[in-house]
């Protein structure tokens, strides 16, 4: 089983390899395909030719897309993301930023795991109840909005018009938005009204399964007290599921965290993908698209890697 599940994970890692190479090109490629001249966009309209010949030989737009795709290439394999228009590494620009979206999105994940685990294993056991009846629907109801729609509402009903929490996230230059937690409050809570609906029905199903599985009912029919029956014969077949819906959630909490952090102006990565793209600031944006697809796919190969584990796991 051991040398099975190492020669599986061998060749996802391989596949990642060459998905991350092909994902690379789509990035390049696709950025620079997008509407609009970013030295024009950079310089404004009045701009002379030769404004905008100088641009464009600075920031190496007259060079083959071919080329240019090698040199960028050539740079991320190196740990090089480039030189955004405004002269600064985009390293540089992203430092800060990447570490305040890590803060958010680890936030909601620590809220996630156990309240999704605990909530859908709670209705699972109920299932067909009134309890469970009215808390799927609920979920259900909660997936059909958005979180940017979400985020929107909380700005404007908890932080505009109550004033419980500020209705926009800043955080003074330097400081950690740790240290401001109060900021943090809506974002999260933002991110985590859809991933936790989603997270939930998907525990509520395995815990469904697993109670009435006939090792479980054998063990309720032996006089097991019920939170032995949890622990040792429904937990153990959920968390495995449980395991892969949080890391798919994890991978789509990136392009959540986008919208989110754009209506509170929470000083993540979300806020310099808008204004890269408006300003046409191609290798800030070509930069992020790549480091949110890398995160996705590994995210997505470690989910299906937990599922075959389990898999060959229950077939021995």
């Amino acid at each position: 089983m051991t040398r099975g599940l190492i020669r599986y994970a061998s060749g996802r890692l391989a596949t990642a390899v060459l998905l991350l190479a092909a994902l690379s090109l789509v990035v390049y490629v696709g950025v620079d395909l997008l509407p609009g001249d970013p030295v024009t966009a950079r310089l404004g309209a009045n701009s002379t030719p030769d404004q905008v010949a100088t641009a464009r030989e600075r920031l190496g737009l007259d060079e083959p897309l071919a080329r240019r795709y090698l040199e960028w290439a050539g740079g991320l394999l190196h740990g090089n993301l480039g030189m955004s228009a405004t002269g600064t590494p985009v390293a540089d620009m992203l430092a800060g930023r990447l570490g305040n979206t890590a803060v958010l999105a680890g936030l909601t994940l620590l809220l996630l795991v156990p309240l999704s685990l605990v909530l859908g294993i709670a209705l699972g056991r109920r299932a067909g109840g009134r309890t469970d009846r009215t808390g799927s629907t609920v979920l259900l109801l909660t997936t059909a909005v958005p979180e940017f729609v979400v985020a929107a509402m909380l700005a404007l009903l908890v932080g505009a018009q109550l004033g419980w929490l500020p209705a926009t996230s800043l955080v003074p230059s330097g400081d950690s938005p740790l240290a401001h937690p109060d900021v943090l409050v809506l974002p999260v809570l933002s991110l985590l009204w859809v991933s936790l609906a989603y997270a939930t029905r998907v525990v509520r199903a395995q815990a469904l399964v697993a109670s009435r599985a006939p090792h479980v009912e054998a063990m309720r029919l032996n006089g097991f007290p019920e939170r032995v029956v949890l622990r040792h014969g429904v937990l153990p077949a959920v968390l495995p599921s449980a395991a892969q819906i949080w890391l798919i959630t994890s991978a789509g909490l990136l392009g959540g965290t986008v919208l989110v952090e754009s209506v509170f102006g929470y000083p993540g990565i979300g806020t310099v993908l808008v204004s890269s793209v408006s300003t046409g600031d191609l290798p800030v944006v070509q930069a992020l698209a790549m480091l949110m697809g890398g995160l996705t796919l590994l995210a997505t190969i470690a989910a299906d890697l937990v599922g075959a584990a389990v898999g060959r796991t229950g077939s021995v």
